[in-house]
């Protein structure tokens, strides 16, 4: 069970009947105040992909990554009375990149909320892919603008069966395939314990928070803020007040003064060790 009142307080959401217009409100309501963040990773925090344990770690007011906010979202979507299912999906990171679901994402749809547009009813629903969709996207395939971005939804070359979302060119990776199927949480505990502490992953070797709003997308990467939208602007935040005040400001992020202490001589030595080799943040 979850804490579903203290849930939809941190949204700031009250509860209704399912509807389209209430699947809309709880998507864009999470992906503006629940960060897509790797806090616990860099805390030496080890975390489960369990979406209860999620769940409660957003009533406390933090966020997490695909398989925390995805997986909790699905736990509040059935007990609101959505009908939820989950799905195996894998994010493409880059051209070189191989495509096709390798269980790096987890990802939600929902049906039984037919519109004019929509007769099917089905919706992918998605928390949790950081800088890409703000409201959910019809299961047909096409091209939908959202904000300064485009998205399109198209089946799946990798995944015969499935759905690929092709990330918008300025987003952080290319695209998204997931399978038709339905999974269960157990399918991404592998993957998990190698995204939180596999040196070679991205969430280790680079701290990063993303909150998406319905104009664009903030980003912090090691110590570089950038908001990406309509226009774009990048900050480097060099120093300790700076940082955690944007943390706070831009992403309701409040990590604790012991928090503070472990989290900043890291960001110091990840920004140098940039400086120095020029890797990509």
């Amino acid at each position: 069970m979850i804490d579903v009142d203290g849930y939809l307080r941190r949204l700031r959401l009250s509860a209704g009947k399912p509807s389209v217009d209430g699947l809309f409100a709880l998507q864009q309501a999470h992906v503006e105040r629940v960060p897509y963040e790797t806090l616990p990773i860099w805390l030496g925090r080890p975390t489960s992909v369990d979406p209860a344990e999620s769940a409660a770690r957003i009533v406390a007011g933090r966020g997490g990554y695909c398989f925390h906010l995805n997986g909790a979202l699905s736990e509040l979507l059935s007990a609101l009375g959505y009908s939820v299912t989950r799905h195996f999906g894998g994010v493409q990171g880059s051209a070189a990149d191989s495509a096709g679901a390798r269980g790096n994402h987890l990802v939600l749809t929902v049906d039984g909320l037919p519109t004019d547009e929509n007769p099917s009813g089905e919706w992918l629903v998605d928390a949790g892919l950081g800088d890409a969709i703000h409201s959910p996207i019809p299961l047909i395939e096409g091209v939908y603008d959202q904000g300064p971005f485009t998205y399109r939804l198209r089946p799946s070359e990798a995944e015969p069966g499935g759905w690929r979302l092709d990330h918008d060119p300025r987003g952080s990776f290319v695209g998204m395939d997931f399978r038709k199927a339905p999974t269960e949480m157990s399918a991404f505990e592998s993957e998990h314990v190698r995204l939180s502490t596999s040196p070679e992953s991205g969430f280790v070797r680079v701290f990063s928070i993303q909150r998406r709003d319905a104009t664009g997308v903030d980003v912090a990467r090691g110590l570089v803020l950038t908001r990406i939208g309509h226009d774009s602007t990048s900050t480097t935040l060099d120093r300790e007040t700076d940082y955690f005040a944007a943390l706070a400001d831009v992403f309701d992020l409040h990590p604790t003064a012991e928090e503070r202490a472990i989290l900043w001589p890291q960001l110091t030595v990840s920004h140098e060790k940039w400086l120095a080799t020029s890797y990509d943040l």
